[in-house]
Formats: C-alpha cells, structure tokens, sequence
C-alpha cells in the first residue's frame, strides 16, 4: 500500500505539494480567524505564494500562537467537529484540537499507509499498549489506521504486563505498538513466569514515544537491550497531535518516510531559513487537507536531520533521521550543548539502574544545572562514580547524580493528567 506519488520523481512531488499548498492557503483564508488575521498583519498575498520556495515569504506560527488564539484556528462550525483532542504539553500548556469526520478519516489514512510503511498488512494483528482514552490522539489514530488497513487490533491499553502476556499469548498478535522501554518490563515478566519469547507469533514493535536509533540510524541502547532477549524487528515513528501525520521507517530503517499527500515538511535554522542539506534544523510543517484547524509554517520544537536520496525500499520521498532533541530542552551545562536523548542512551547502558528522571532548572547564576535521580538496588559510590565517568567519556561532562526511591522516581515519571512516562523535567520553564 504504497501512494503512487511516493515513487514518483523528486520534481512530481514538488509540483504536486505546490497545488496542495495553494489549496491549503485558499482555505485558510476564507476560513481560518487566525490566519485572516495573520495575512493581514504580515501584508501576505496568497496569490504571489506559488512554489514552495514562495512558502518563506510567510512567517512562522509558534506553539504561543496555538497557546494565546486557541480557538481562532478553528476553520469549521461547532456542529462539524466530532472529536475533540489535547497535545501533551510537554513543552507549556496543553492546546486543544477540534477533528471533523474527514479529518478522522484523513488520520486513519495516514495511519493506514504509515502501518503499511512497517509492512503491516491485512493479514495481520496489532496489539495497542497504549491509551484511547484521556484525549489522546495517537491512540485513536492506530485503531483507526488499522481499521482502513483491514488489519487486526487488540485494545489492551497501557501497562499491566500481566494483561498484555494474556493478550499475546491468546491472540498471537503480530505486531505491538509500544513504547520500547516497556518492552524490557514484557521481558522481565516472561523470563520470570518462563515463556518462551522466540514462539510468541509476534515479529515486529512499532516504537512510539521514545528514540530506538542513533543519529546514523543504528540501534541505540535501548533497542540493542531489547533485541539481546527478544529478537523482534524493531521500527521507529515520529508523529504529533499538531500534524495529525506520521512518518514511519520502512523496512530499510532508514529514516521515516514523508507522506507528500497530508504535509509540507520544512528543516529550519534559528533564522527560519532553510538549513544546508545535512544539517540539523527545527521541524517546520504545513498540514495538508485538513479541515478543522490547519496550520501552516508550524515549528515543532523537533531538531532533525532531513535525508533527500530515495530509499531503497522504492519511495523518493524526504526522510526524516531521529530527533536530536527539542528545541526548548537544549541544555548549556559547562560550556557544552546537550539534549536529553543523549542521556538517556547512557543511562540505559546501565544494567544497574531500575528508573530514571532527569531534572533541569537554573542555579542562583541563571545557568543550566542537571540533577538525575535513579533507582537501583545495588546503591553505592562505585555505581555512581561509573555513572559519571561515562557521562565524561560520551559527553565531556558529568551531572549530578543522587539515588532515590523507585516509588519516588515512579510518581515524578507519572503526575496525574500524564498519559506517557515523563523522563526530563524541566523547571526552567
């Protein structure tokens, strides 16, 4: 289930996007309060905006745009939505989402192609380890996607390993949406009750939530441990609530392929130009054929690498490497620019840590200071001492580490409205 117009050519796609964009800016002026506005203030005429190089004549929208003007993005009647969803606000204040019936059907589509992307087919069955529930976006988007794809799925929701072995060993379900460190807790749990993980009928995790690649696509920490024990294929995606689309590896995990069809990818620098092929820049995008609020030139906060060369797998489309790390989470501890991911794969090289959370705020100088708390049960000063050595050796310097209690670490990792794990706090915002 490959869309013709990811194996067409480079300059096809170009052209195709190009009236796409011009469609979108039509809409966006006759419907959208916001953008009304918006294109008055910034003197913008939408008929000069033709080509996707024209796109940098329009300047940025921002999540404290979607924060402030909530409600004014909303391009449709009260009595057109059918669905009602929430960001995670990670990064500040959750902003609501407004979905039509077609912008449902535009979800379960993207899903369904970015399923087939992972080579999910009707024959197979998809067990969902993650909530429907609590306004939740990509939930709904894999049983929807599924659904389109004649594929089966299981609802188990998330956590509970004991639920999901009963789920697995009953059903046989192929594939398992996930997040990947949950899998090492799947893992414990069926090493410690003896069941067999090579005869499971499962073949693959979809990873959601959290990074299984380094930068040159190799299998980080985190996947390499999940692999040694349970030998399952193993694909990345990367989505959000504000694109309402997914980019998904293909069986060559080389990057997650661009659906041209549903979103207008650009790689920006601090100048909100685009950045020199190769180089890392802020993920930029402008939502195709959606109806209840699109947007356009929206920053993400997500850092990435684009990757122009078609793939092997047939598709020309761009691709997008793992995300370095959010914008806002940039960290300058001691002369260094660091991101979380970076942490985060060193911290699960160790076998002795349980748990984790990494705290950032400011000192009484005003500059970054880490503090990460772990759980183990082998306390010691060695262990902490090992710790901070392979924070020098990987990245020249060394945060603050202090034991804390697992239930401690538990309760910072899921406050109440949380519907995934928070592994960085950040009390610089």
């Amino acid at each position: 289930m490959i869309p013709k117009i990811e194996k067409s050519s480079i300059a096809e796609i170009k052209a195709f996007q190009e009236e796409k964009l011009k469609e979108t800016l039509r809409y966006l002026n006759e419907n959208s309060p916001f953008y009304k506005r918006f294109f008055k203030e910034n003197s913008i005429q939408i008929s000069e905006i033709k080509t996707l190089e024209d796109i940098q004549k329009i300047p940025v929208t921002t999540k404290d745009h979607l924060q402030r003007f909530n409600d004014d993005f909303i391009c449709v009647p009260k009595t057109e939505i059918i669905d009602y969803v929430t960001t995670s606000g990670t990064l500040g204040d959750p902003v609501t989402f407004a979905l039509t019936d077609a912008d449902l059907e535009r979800l379960a589509y993207n899903e369904a192609i970015s399923f087939a992307c992972c080579g999910v087919g009707k024959e197979d069955t998809l067990q969902l380890m993650t909530t429907m529930d609590r306004r939740f976006m990509a939930g709904l988007a894999y049983f929807l996607g599924a659904r389109k794809l004649g594929s089966g799925i299981i609802r188990v929701g998330s956590g509970i390993p004991e639920l999901q072995w009963d789920s697995i060993l009953k059903f046989k379900p192929t594939y398992l949406i996930t997040v990947p460190s949950f899998l090492l807790k799947l893992i414990e749990y069926a090493q410690q009750r003896e069941i067999d993980l090579q005869n499971t009928g499962v073949k693959a995790a979809i990873c959601i939530g959290e990074p299984i690649r380094e930068q040159d696509f190799s299998l980080n920490i985190l996947a390499k441990k999940i692999k040694r024990d349970w030998d399952i294929e193993l694909f990345s995606t990367y989505a959000s609530t504000e694109m309402s689309t997914a980019f998904n590896e293909c069986e060559i995990h080389n990057g997650g392929h661009h659906h041209p069809e549903l979103i207008i990818a650009e790689i920006l620098d601090d100048n909100n130009l685009p950045v020199s092929e190769g180089e890392v820049g802020e993920l930029t995008i402008t939502t195709l054929g959606v109806q209840a609020m699109p947007l356009l030139r929206f920053k993400t906060g997500d850092m990435v690498q684009s990757y122009n060369e078609p793939c092997e797998c047939g598709r020309k489309t761009l691709r997008l490497g793992p995300v370095v790390g959010r914008k806002k989470q940039m960290i300058k501890y001691k002369g260094t620019t660091l991101y979380p991911p970076a942490m985060y794969n060193i911290l699960n090289d160790f076998s002795g840590i349980e748990s984790y959370v990494i705290e950032i705020f400011h000192n009484e100088l005003g500059t970054d200071e880490i503090l990460i708390k772990i759980a183990s049960e082998k306390i010691s000063e060695e262990l902490l001492l090992e710790i901070k050595d392979h924070f020098r050796a990987k990245l020249r310097v060394a945060p603050k580490v202090e034991f804390a209690t697992s239930e401690e670490i538990e309760t910072l990792r899921f406050p109440p409205l949380s519907r995934k794990p928070v592994d960085l706090i950040d009390r610089r915002l």
